[in-house]
């Protein structure tokens, strides 16, 4: 497994839209901290970005030594709201990006039923590239539960659509999210992410969910206890052969430190690896 650091470490939880970092910050901080990839977001470069934005971005990450796990192409995918899905619609200048930047995966969207048959159109587009599609395990969209994404990723049956496995959104939603749902879910991950909070009434963010209603959390360490229980995730992970990308993918920005919770992050992790 190898290690990825999104650019969503300097976002904060509530704006997807703005980063408290540059581009050049984030990859030396990368490069501090022994990350090879980062994981691209439109907090930096989307399919609004011009052209020579794009191309400069990508030039200057390679330039690092670092590559790109997998490129986000806008806002209304990560905000997971009624707009994520449109991005199957016109799947091309997410393509497009994505080999700007030399990616082979890119995160994508599904709310609906009818986004069904739009993922596996835009599927078979990326197959053309040799560029991959993604859904994270995310609360309120069709890949709330763990059988529910089973069931859409049999439906889409395109073999280069896939999850982005995220074991802290399973568990808000109140889904068995450990390694059992790994061995059921393998063939079809394409990428891990990794994010902690803690479930308290008492909480001072909201998650909403579809099977929950709004819960409570607060954000915490990948290193701290008190939030998703790791102890057999990266065991079934090893033990089923996963050997992509691993990426720390929490807001840190408010949170605390945003340096200093990566360097805590990537010596965490790397042990488990």
């Amino acid at each position: 497994m190898k290690l990825s650091l999104s650019v969503r470490v300097a976002e904060s939880f509530e704006n997807k839209e703005k980063s408290s970092l540059t581009i050049e910050e984030i990859v030396a901080m990368a490069k501090r901290h022994g990350f090879p990839a980062l994981c691209m977001r439109a907090s930096q470069v989307g399919v609004h970005s011009p052209k020579e934005k794009a191309a400069g971005t990508a030039s200057a990450i390679g330039n690092a030594g670092l590559r790109v796990s997998m490129i986000t192409g806008d806002f209304a995918v990560p905000k997971n709201d009624d707009q994520g899905p449109m991005c199957l619609r016109g799947i091309g200048p997410y393509l497009d990006l994505a080999e700007t930047f030399g990616a082979d995966l890119i995160r994508v969207c599904i709310k609906k039923e009818e986004d069904i048959e739009w993922a596996r159109k835009a599927s078979k587009e990326a197959a053309k590239r040799r560029i991959r599609l993604a859904h994270q395990s995310h609360t309120s969209s069709m890949f709330e539960t763990v059988e529910g994404s089973l069931r859409v990723l049999k439906a889409i049956g395109q073999p280069n659509f896939g999850l982005i496995y995220e074991p802290a959104n399973w568990m808000i939603a109140g889904e068995a999210y450990g390694s059992a749902a790994i061995r059921k879910l393998r063939p079809h991950i394409f990428n891990v992410y990794v994010q902690n909070h803690a479930i308290r009434p008492e909480g001072k963010a909201e998650q909403a969910t579809w099977k929950r209603g709004i819960v409570k959390i607060d954000h915490i360490g990948l290193w701290e206890k008190g939030g998703v229980d790791s102890a057999d995730l990266f065991g079934a992970l090893r033990e089923t052969g996963y050997e992509g990308y691993v990426t720390v993918h929490q807001s840190f920005h408010g949170v605390m430190p945003v340096e200093d919770a990566v360097a805590k992050s990537a010596a965490w992790l790397r042990p488990l690896l």
